[in-house]
């Protein structure tokens, strides 16, 4: 058989004893620590002298960073599949996509059918474990919304709800000897996974054929299925074939990749020599030989899509030109991963690639490659993205998702630098421990890159100000592949656009912001009945002028089963109770109060991290208007769309104190004098809002505008400021590449 071109990685294979379970757990922080790229365990749960397997892995990832870990292989008769689907699935996202699902149909029948488990034929089991892929394959699939029906033989489903999804591909990789689990195999599995000590070379180009032929029969591409070899032995400790020195066993291992296709070579040894040597000696030279010979015959490598995924390629990109270092988490529309990349919270997408860069280097590279086709380019950086055009259709999507460090790089000048990828609550929880926080949007999955180039109104604006007032640099991928710095002193044009017109002028990576030295705050809630809902807003916007600057409300109105609701969320960004109750309980005298809730807490307690999934749920169009007061005529304005049914749903955030401190001409967001940021979303089937166009407002907040951007672009960005983003905009990206959001024009004659 031929080499098929995978990766070779390396990995071991450890008995599970109950006898020293920390000896266990140690084996594999040694495979971790010399390098290895898989710790496997075998699932025996009749055996007692062993732990149990998926509670074994559970500690195994948390105690790890960044080592795989599979099942070699669960035993499925004892583990029902919908169950094993969703318990792989969840250790899958709680270790970060580090999880492999080896597969048996359990070859030890009596001790299966004493611990209670089914009494089934050889061939029965097969059947069984066909159809437990299905089960398993059919709950991860969370793209369709429909519930799962499999009236199986041996296993039926009817009407279970989907997901969740596992945080990568997972891989099910059948352990397989025989014909029938070898057609199962080359028919469903991602990869096969036998003992060299129980099949002989001979047999290896045998079951190597079954599986191919049988890919074949299925519309598969044999080099779709991964090649796993357990093998069992020492390193130079005697003198059988597998247990001679590291030379022996390179030589020896060759042809086991380059002839018989295995690329995952796993170790079963628990003698902690045997791991570092091959993990530091074994692997290393191996990986070397594998990759002089593979480039001396020319064989094709990297990443092997399903059939199905390459006939749902579209027109004007060229896939095969994806950067090697992209390749691997590149996401096309049939892979797996796909239903997760897609679209983004509100936006449903149906991108023709979606590029995953882990680094700024690579986002340069994905930038370059993206530029070369003829399709849309979309930036994301991995949170919600109202304004809808961090995705698109058919064209091409840069995920920043991977950049999400966050690291204090001066404690003392409360300097940390945030990647673009990162979301506002992981990074708040984060700061937790510094006392420090970062005023940024009052919802944990918001992603940093949208609001730290937009603006950023949040729970501490009236205190600290925008997010962007105290950015103090950042690194930038421009339109020509240039990564640049740029803050004060070095490209200061860029650095004044990129705060509050970042988005139209590169791809910034990564910021260094200026964080609050805050530790707690208190959080309060208030929900009113609003009968009068002219009156409520003035008095509500007259309120909070007149309040503390330590105080930051928002509003959210919303018409609740014939009930008008207005909740009020209130950061106090003070431990000062006494001040703080003073100016709380002013809000319990605008309307009958339904709730009220209050609370000394961390600010990570307030933006707190959501990780929901981000599937296009066909979210709401956004208006948005920043205005100076909550007068008459726009409070009167907004009572009629309500009470015309333009609308059901109306936002206030405060801007006003710290936020106005900022010169208008000191960054790209130019709105300085304005107290409130309104938002309002129309109704399901309702006419345009032309009542919110009479609204007297002179400037909008672009992250919460998804209507006509091009007709409110001066509403966004004043004359003065406009031009000189133009301008800068010429010097920067000429072609205009980055014009999915917000379109500024380059000046024609800078």
């Amino acid at each position: 058989m031929p080499d098929y071109g995978h990766d070779v990685q390396f990995g071991s294979f450890v008995t599970p004893s109950n006898r020293d379970p920390e000896a266990v757990v140690d084996l594999a922080l040694l495979a971790e620590r010399v390098g290895l790229d898989l710790v496997s365990y075998q699932d025996h749960p009749y055996q007692n002298g062993f732990l149990d397997t998926w509670t074994l892995m559970s500690w195994v990832a948390a105690r790890t960073t960044s080592i795989r870990l599979a099942t070699n292989v669960a035993n499925v008769p004892l583990r029902p599949p919908a169950v094993l689907a969703r318990a792989a699935a969840s250790l899958d996202l709680l270790s970060g996509g580090r999880v492999e699902l080896g597969l048996g149909a359990g070859g030890f029948r009596e001790a299966i059918v004493a611990m209670g488990g089914p009494d089934r034929t050889i061939g029965e089991s097969v059947s069984a474990l066909g159809e437990a892929i299905d089960v398993i394959r059919g709950l991860w699939d969370e793209a369709d919304r429909s519930a799962l029906r499999i009236p199986g033989t041996y296993y039926t489903v009817d009407g279970a709800k989907r997901g969740p999804a596992p945080a990568h591909e997972m891989g099910i990789w059948l352990g397989a000897y025989k014909p029938r689990m070898l057609r199962l195999t080359g028919a469903k599995a991602d990869g096969w996974i036998p003992t060299l000590n129980y099949i002989s070379s001979p047999d290896l180009f045998e079951s190597n054929k079954i599986i191919d032929e049988a890919a074949a029969e299925n519309g598969r591409d044999p080099r779709e299925i991964r090649r796993v070899l357990n093998i069992f032995g020492g390193i130079g400790r005697g003198t059988g074939p597998w247990q001679g020195p590291v030379d022996d066993w390179v030589e020896r291992m060759l042809p086991l990749i380059l002839e018989h296709g295995f690329d995952t070579i796993i170790l079963g040894s628990d003698n902690p020599s045997d791991i570092i040597t091959f993990g530091e000696e074994v692997a290393p030279a191996v990986r070397e030989a594998v990759a002089a010979e593979r480039a001396a015959t020319g064989t094709p490598t990297g990443r092997v899509r399903t059939a199905a995924a390459l006939a749902r390629r579209v027109p004007g990109i060229d896939y095969e030109a994806v950067p090697a270092a992209l390749a691997s988490g590149a996401v096309e529309p049939g892979d797996r991963a796909y239903a997760r990349v897609r679209s983004t919270y509100f936006t449903a997408g149906a991108p023709g690639l979606v590029l995953r860069p882990s680094n700024t280097a690579e986002t340069a590279a994905a930038l370059a490659y993206a530029r070369a086709q003829d399709v849309p380019l979309a930036v994301r950086s991995g949170g919600h993205g109202i304004s809808g055009t961090s995705t698109n259709d058919g064209g091409v999507v840069i995920h920043l998702g991977s950049l999400n460090g966050v690291e204090v790089i001066d404690r003392e000048r409360r300097l940390v630098r945030v990647g673009a990828g990162a979301r506002w609550g992981d990074v708040a929880q984060k700061l937790a421990p510094f006392e420090l926080a970062i005023s940024s949007g009052d919802f944990g999955d918001v992603g940093v890159g949208g609001l730290a180039t937009a603006g950023g109104v949040g729970f501490l604006s009236r205190s600290y100000g925008l997010t962007i007032d105290h950015v103090r640099g950042a690194e930038v991928v421009l339109a020509d592949g240039r990564i640049v710095r740029a803050d004060a002193d070095t490209h200061p044009d860029l650095f004044w656009a990129l705060r509050g017109a970042g988005a139209g002028m590169g791809i910034v990576t990564s910021f260094d912001i200026e964080a609050a030295g805050i530790g707690k705050v208190i959080h309060a809630r208030f929900a009113h009945e609003v009968k009068n809902l002219d009156t409520f807003l003035q008095a509500w916007g007259e309120l909070t002028e007149n309040s503390p600057r330590e105080l930051t409300p928002f509003l959210v109105v919303a018409d609740q089963g014939g009930r008008r609701i207005a909740q009020t969320t209130v950061v106090w960004a003070d431990e000062d109770t006494g001040r703080a109750i003073e100016a709380l309980e002013a809000f319990l005298n605008l309307a009958p109060v339904l709730d009220q809730q209050a609370a000394v807490v961390p600010y990570a307690g307030v933006v707190t991290p959501q990780n929901t999934p981000h599937d296009g749920h066909g979210g709401p169009n956004f208006r948005s208007a920043l205005v100076e007061h909550l007068d008459s005529r726009t409070t009167g304005i907004i009572e009629r769309m309500f009470r015309k049914g333009e609308t059901g749903y109306f936002q206030i955030r405060t801007v006003g104190g710290a936020v106005n401190d900022t010169p208008a001409d000191a960054m790209a967001y130019a709105h300085r004098t304005q107290n409130f940021s309104l938002a309002v979303v129309p109704r399901r089937g309702a006419a345009d809002l032309r009542s919110w166009d009479e609204i007297d407002f002179d400037g909008l907040y672009p992250s919460f505008e998804s209507h006509n951007q091009e007709s409110v672009l001066t509403k966004a960005f004043p004359p003065a400021t406009l031009e000189r983003l133009r301008r800068v905009k010429a010097a920067y990206d000429p072609d205009n590449v980055f014009r999915g959001n917000f379109t500024i024009a380059p000046a024609t004659d800078a």
